[in-house]
């Protein structure tokens, strides 16, 4: 991990018990399993809404209604995939066209993003994760990858202000979660 790497505070959604677990120590960080599915919009990864424990909690109450918890981290973003840096989202491009190609030598359809309002990322979870294990093949290795969503309708008339934009974190590497407290929400 970079020694000097940005430190950010993040908040992740799930049920009572496992927060319960994660903060009282009895399953550890290093334990924590990381979200791979084909939809995820940052690829595999431990999700965080970076500062906004609200949207955690929303998050939270849509997916466990009878069950919910939010957990606030410390992570040390180290070597991040960064999508809000320029040069990262020139390698995606690159890597993107890379992996269209490959679809296309056998003869198979790209993955797409579907759901209201594309929220079932499958095309960006594929080329975020195929990016990656490229890049991790020449010793790229990368703990976090970071991104910015414009989601929700726009605030107002003429806007592109959307009422759910965010910023989250996938954590690829559990060793970039300092440490853990129960938000006061």
């Amino acid at each position: 991990m970079e020694k000097f790497a940005r430190i950010v505070v993040g908040y992740h959604g799930c049920n009572s018990q496992f927060a319960h677990d994660i903060l009282l120590g009895t399953r550890k960080i290093a334990d924590w399993e990381p979200s791979e599915n084909a939809y995820d919009w940052l690829g595999k990864g431990i999700y965080f809404w970076e500062h906004s424990p609200e949207r955690a909690l929303r998050w939270a109450k849509e997916k466990y209604p009878d069950d919910f918890a939010v957990i606030g981290a410390i992570i040390q973003l180290g070597r991040c995939f960064d999508l809000l840096d320029e040069w990262n989202t020139k390698i995606l491009a690159q890597s993107y066209l890379a992996f269209e190609n490959s679809f296309d030598e056998v003869h198979e359809a790209l993955p797409k993003n579907k759901g209201r309002q594309s929220k079932l990322r499958k095309l960006d979870c594929a080329v975020i994760n195929d990016c990656i294990d490229q890049l991790s093949a020449r010793d790229f290795i990368y703990n976090t990858v970071r991104g910015a969503f414009l989601e929700g309708d726009p605030i107002f008339a003429g806007t592109t202000i959307s009422s759910e934009t965010h910023i989250q974190i996938a954590v690829r590497n559990s060793e970039s979660i300092l440490g853990v407290f129960r938000p006061n929400l």
